[in-house]
Formats: C-alpha cells, sequence, structure tokens
C-alpha cells in the first residue's frame, strides 16, 4: 500500500470522534493549524516508544504500543495541569508489519484520545529497521497558571498520586494486573487540572522512578527532599520497583503546608510523602541515608 493510501486510511480512523477545538486544520496539508483562546498559554511536549526499549512485538499487541506512545506525552501534559488539544504522530515500521499492524497501532492510539478529548491532526510516516514512534502533544493552560518543576521551596510538602512500583512488577512478572498497568499505563490528566486549581506548588509526573523524577523536580527548584518512609508501593510490588522501576506515570507534586490536599483526587488516592528542604539542590534523604538518583536513563 503506498502512503497516500495509508494517509486516507489513518485520517478515516482518526474521523470518528475527533474533537477539534481550536483546530483550524488537521490531516492532509503540510501542517496542522490551531488557534488558540485568548489568555491561554500552549504546553507541548513529545515523547518516543522504541521497541526492544520500552516495548517488544512478541508482548506487546500494536494497540499496546499506540496506546502507550500517546499515554506518554499525555502525562507531560497532565504534570502540567494541561488540558490536551491535539496530537502528531510519527510513526516509523519495518517492511514485515502489514496494514493490520498500523490499523491496530492507530486504533490503540484513538481510544485513549478519545478517552481524553484530544485530536489526531497529523504526523509521518516511514520505513524503518524497527517501530519507532514519536508522538507530539500540545495542550493549553490558563494563561501563567502552568504547574512547572521549579516551585518547591523549603517547608513544602511532597506528595504522590496513586501507587508506586505496579509497572515495574508487571514487566518483571508479565502476570495480573500489574502487567495490565504497565501495558496500559492511564495518565493522570483529572488530577492535574485539580492540582492546577488547588495551586500546587510544583508538579511533574513519574516516568523514570520516583528517586530520580524527584532528583530533577528539586534540582530544577533548587531545593532538597526529605521523605517521610510512607511510600505507596502496589501490591505485590518492591521497594524497589517503587523507588527506581519506573513508568508509573503518577504524579509528585509539593504544596505548602498551609494548602489543604485532600486524600483523593477524584477517586485517585493522594500520600504525603515527605518535605522539601534547604540543601544541595536534589539531595534526598531518606531513613537517615542519601538516596541516590537512580532510575532509568537512556544515556547511562
Amino acid at each position: 500500500m503506498r502512503e497516500t493510501a495509508l494517509v486516507d486510511r489513518i485520517r478515516k480512523l482518526a474521523a470518528h470522534g475527533t474533537d477539534t477545538r481550536g483546530l483550524i486544520r488537521g490531516i492532509g496539508d503540510d501542517c496542522a493549524i490551531l488557534r488558540p483562546r485568548p489568555k491561554h498559554d500552549l504546553a507541548f511536549t513529545t515523547d518516543f516508544v522504541l521497541e526492544g526499549r520500552h516495548f517488544h512485538l512478541d508482548t506487546h499487541t500494536p494497540a499496546d504500543v499506540g496506546h502507550k506512545a500517546l499515554a506518554r506525552s499525555l502525562s507531560d501534559l497532565a504534570a502540567m495541569g494541561s488540558e490536551p488539544l491535539f496530537c502528531l504522530v510519527s510513526l516509523g515500521i519495518p517492511a514485515n508489519l502489514g496494514e493490520r499492524w498500523i490499523d491496530a497501532f492507530y486504533r490503540g492510539l484513538l481510544r485513549l484520545a478519545a478517552q481524553y478529548r484530544i485530536a489526531l491532526a497529523g504526523g509521518d510516516l516511514a520505513r524503518f529497521d524497527h517501530v519507532i514512534a514519536d508522538v507530539m502533544c500540545c495542550g493549553e493552560v490558563p494563561k501563567g497558571k502552568a504547574l512547572e518543576r521549579s516551585g518547591a521551596r523549603p517547608g513544602h510538602r511532597i506528595y504522590v498520586t496513586g501507587e508506586l512500583g505496579a509497572s515495574a512488577r508487571g514487566f518483571s512478572t508479565r502476570k495480573g494486573t500489574a502487567w495490565k498497568r504497565h501495558l496500559r499505563p492511564e495518565p493522570r490528566i483529572a488530577a492535574g487540572l485539580l492540582l492546577r486549581g488547588l495551586r500546587a506548588s510544583s508538579c511533574m509526573d513519574l516516568s523514570d522512578g520516583l528517586a530520580l523524577d524527584l532528583y530533577r523536580l528539586c534540582r530544577e527548584s533548587g531545593v532538597s527532599a526529605n521523605l517521610s518512609g510512607t511510600l505507596p508501593v502496589a501490591r505485590g510490588a518492591s521497594l524497589d520497583h517503587a523507588l527506581y522501576g519506573g513508568e508509573d506515570y503518577e504524579l509528585v507534586f509539593t504544596a505548602p503546608p498551609r494548602t489543604k490536599i485532600p486524600p483523593h483526587l477524584g477517586t485517585l488516592r493522594v500520600t504525603e510523602i515527605g518535605a522539601i528542604a534547604a540543601g544541595r539542590p536534589g539531595r534526598i534523604a531518606w531513613a537517615g541515608e542519601v538516596l541516590q538518583p537512580k532510575g532509568f536513563d537512556h544515556f547511562t
């Protein structure tokens, strides 16, 4: 099948249930065109999913791959308190994967897109030795209200949503609900919007493990952190899974002591895990020990 025919197939798939808020032109032109609302900032993010790194063809269905490809970028928007608008998808695939694989990939991606009212506005297709997908997402947030990593201050409390370590547990066992959690992560869009309303002082998503991601947040804020030892470890997961496993796509955030953070954001549990302190930026103390910023890093 030629690329033009594939693009037509994808356009038809994307047309069903597409929300076009602010999108003037989507699939079919050289660029997508968005007309942003007044008094709003636009947030942009992009994430790869790579065969052999984030998934394997013998363990992940094409729909799983499509879901995860979009979920990773939506999780970044959630961490900014941003409402998703549209995505662009660039997909490289080997010659042995045909139309059925491509259709299933986009169906998995578009099911998640429909859940969060986000439009597929374009992208690119190419032949490559392995499957590689790059998803760019755009969201909007009221002017000056985006949650950032740089707002944590000494005395602010540290919180996480949900439970930690389930994805890493699932990856190691390939069984049960933990495996499903690894295959189909859920970005915390609703929680991010609520945290923006609560005026959280900083926020980021947990993609590479709590130890490494909290280290990054503290570095950006120029602060250190003291963990209390009360971590919401998922059932069956180990402490190492929770600290270093990654791909939980929960949110870690901070708030001043006077800010009342509820025990749940919607149905999602919230746990206080420590406090921000002055000190060497990025230093994290836990149970009297310095917690090393280990976790997933492509370049180590």
